[in-house]
């Protein structure tokens, strides 16, 4: 039996679709009275079990009988004032499920993680698996928080677990464009006027559902896997969506120093209205930033092919605009 943590999140929601597509028996864990709308086509077909990463009690009881568990639960954010936050659900969390599955002998883990984790360093162009974490002011608190999460996760390799951590980049989706990187969609779609020149390092969240589930066929102990299609120029990439959905695509260029300023009034502004910042200093921190992620070891011990930029672009403007017209 497998278990699925943060099952109706959105990459977790993908994963559980392939579980049911493989017609694997698991059950998807989540919060009591959290929102499951995005599998609600599929609820009569899954097992879901109340269960509170942050609880080490409920999260126990939740893997008695479970033999792998996939752990997709987290918290991503930028904004400051859910750093405690953060820390809490993203390395507390791991812990609380690390430590359930050791207690309950669990066979394999698979560890959702970030490219975040995997830090980097100023100079930097290209990063791989290899890649040693250096604290530096271009790690935000969200990428501490994975890299201390897969400490937790390599303590319980060593304690004789099976693991495995994926490392995916910014995931691309049809899902909430008003959450996360689909709030990229929206922005094209409402036609916003400014871009940053920056770089983007893109995955299909249908190739990290897939990735991660040939993973935990597969034998690959202790080992992490980047899970990257490719990157792109931003301003080429908002271009791309904005033909699709007919949109024009932004054209005056944000420099550093104009963002700071944006990022400032935006943290006064969130702070009064109690909503989330449209960019934080700490966004606007990485603006400019221009490396890739490797993805050769999962391409080549996998034989696993991405979807491209097009195919990933295409299958999400569709969705865009489907529920546009609605």
């Amino acid at each position: 039996m497998i278990a699925v943590t943060g099952a109706n999140g959105l990459l977790g929601s993908f994963i559980v679709r392939k579980l049911l597509a493989q017609g694997e028996p698991f059950i998807a864990l989540k919060r009591k009275n959290s929102d499951v709308s995005l599998l609600a086509d599929v609820q009569s077909s899954i097992q879901w079990k109340d269960a509170d990463i942050l609880d080490p009690v409920s999260m126990g009881e939740a893997l008695e009988n479970v033999s792998e568990v996939i752990h997709a639960a987290a918290m991503v954010s930028f904004n400051p004032r859910d750093a405690r936050k953060i820390f809490r659900v993203n390395v507390e969390g791991t812990r609380n499920v690390v430590n359930a599955c050791l207690i309950g002998q669990v066979k394999k883990l698979v560890y959702i993680s970030s490219v975040a984790a995997l830090g980097r360093l100023k100079g930097q162009s290209e990063i791989d698996e290899g890649q040693k974490w250096t604290d530096n002011p271009l790690n935000s608190t969200y990428a501490e928080s994975k890299y201390l999460a897969e400490l937790e996760v390599f303590r319980a390799h060593e304690e004789g677990l099976n693991t495995v951590i994926v490392n995916p980049s910014v995931i691309l989706a049809g899902a909430d464009w008003n959450k996360s990187s689909a709030k990229l969609f929206k922005y094209v779609w409402d036609e916003r006027p400014f871009y940053v020149d920056s770089f983007l390092n893109y995955v299909d969240v249908r190739d990290v559902a897939d990735a991660t589930y040939r993973l935990l066929r597969a034998d690959h102990r202790g080992e992490r896997f980047i899970l990257n299609a490719g990157a792109i120029a931003l301003p080429e990439f908002l271009s791309k969506m904005a033909v699709r959905f007919s949109k024009k695509p932004p054209a005056m260029r944000l420099n550093k120093t104009v963002l700071r300023l944006v990022a400032a009034g935006e943290s006064v502004r969130s702070w009064l209205s109690r909503s989330e910042p449209l960019i934080t200093r700490e966004t606007a921190r990485f603006a400019g930033t221009r490396f890739l992620y490797r993805n050769e070891k999962i391409k080549k011990q996998l034989n696993f092919e991405f979807q491209t930029i097009d195919q990933t672009l295409e299958w999400c403007c569709e969705y865009y605009m489907k529920q546009a017209k609605r």
